[in-house]
């Protein structure tokens, strides 16, 4: 049976016009952004030139309450060059946007850093690659953690926040020569706070040598800088919680003071089944042949008595800085944003 061709353009979809890179960088454009972005908009900027990348559930985890006005904003966002998106391919199913930054964002953050663009070392390319990245699901599942503690902050009546949270890249520049966390957090109550690193196993590598190696780079800090911070390990499984455990357990003892690492574990798949609705609410179990109860995240103060009170200004606003590895690239690191996102503007928001 021979039917009628179907036009080209009916094959396409909706094309969003978006300015080309220099419009986007350009003195006119600029000014366009100035009447039309809301501090939450340059908020979110920051986080992923901190983070990297963040999907459309995350980032309404982290600033929105409901997922249609996220999107509706993350369009126009979407539209200005201020974000750029990528949409990986599933098996099953359609993938959520993943959220990067683009130069028109980049710009804005400079400009209000007193920086030049070409100061922050961000590069578009680079931003958009990690969409090819072995390390995205790494790097969302890091990402993942974090937004659900601070959605839990933002709802009425919680009894914590999280204060801190710092990159995986962030922390290789400070801690680097000892240790590379796959991130830095602070959780504070009314009445206690909690510093950690965060190690976010996916469970594709072997956990006993590498493990081993790591538990050594995190006693060289502790003895070094005079400080003991809690590792936590953060896994998908209970089978696999238990290997890592296992694992642990054969590495400590060799530490000449094991006291200097604390260290406790949990596994999604447990905080499902005990029905807790982020990490902070998780059942942590810290690594002890005493410790057989599981225990919210800020309740684990109590399982670790030499552990030093975190400082009280690690979120205190900074001046960008140039670190030796970022001097070195020829740029200037920014301070980290504050974890929680300021006040939405509702009329500006709409725009």
């Amino acid at each position: 049976m021979i039917n009628r061709p179907t036009p080209q353009q009916a094959l396409r979809g909706a094309v969003v016009p978006r300015p080309t890179t220099t419009m986007a960088m350009s003195a006119g454009h600029l000014g366009f952004l100035a009447n039309r972005l809301t501090p939450r908009d340059r908020w979110l900027a920051h986080m992923l030139y901190e983070h990297r990348v963040l999907t459309t559930r995350q980032i309404t985890e982290l600033a929105w309450s409901r997922q249609r006005v996220a999107n509706l904003r993350l369009l126009n966002l979407y539209r200005w060059r201020v974000l750029d998106r990528f949409q990986p391919r599933l098996a099953i199913g359609t993938a959520q946007m993943h959220y990067v930054l683009d130069v028109g964002g980049a710009a804005v953050l400079a400009y209000e850093h007193d920086l030049e663009p070409k100061q922050l070392g961000f590069n578009v390319d680079r931003a958009l690659g990690i969409a090819h990245s072995l390390r995205l699901a790494h790097t969302l599942g890091v990402n993942d953690f974090f937004s659900a503690l601070i959605n839990h902050g933002r709802q009425s009546g919680s009894p914590g926040r999280l204060t801190a949270w710092w990159s995986e890249a962030r922390c290789a520049e400070l801690f680097g020569d000892a240790v590379r966390p796959d991130a830095y957090g602070r959780w504070d109550t009314q009445d206690n706070e909690l510093e950690w690193f965060l190690e976010y196993d996916t469970g594709s590598e072997r956990p006993a040598t590498r493990l081993a190696t790591k538990i050594a780079g995190y006693a060289r800090l502790a003895v070094t800088t005079g400080i003991v911070t809690p590792v936590l390990f953060w896994t998908s499984t209970v089978t696999r919680e238990a290997a890592i455990r296992r694992a642990l357990a054969e590495s400590v003892p060799y530490l000449a003071d094991p006291a200097v690492v604390p260290i406790a574990t949990a596994s999604i798949e447990q905080a499902v089944l005990d029905e807790a609705i982020d990490p902070s609410q998780a059942g942590w179990l810290p690594l002890s042949r005493q410790a057989t109860t599981r225990m919210p995240l800020i309740d684990l103060t109590a399982a670790w008595p030499n552990v030093t009170p975190p400082p009280s200004d690690v979120t205190a606003p900074q001046a960008p800085v140039a670190t030796p590895n970022a001097a070195a690239r020829g740029s200037i690191q920014l301070a980290p944003p504050s974890p929680m996102p300021p006040s939405p503007d509702s009329s500006a928001s709409r725009r």
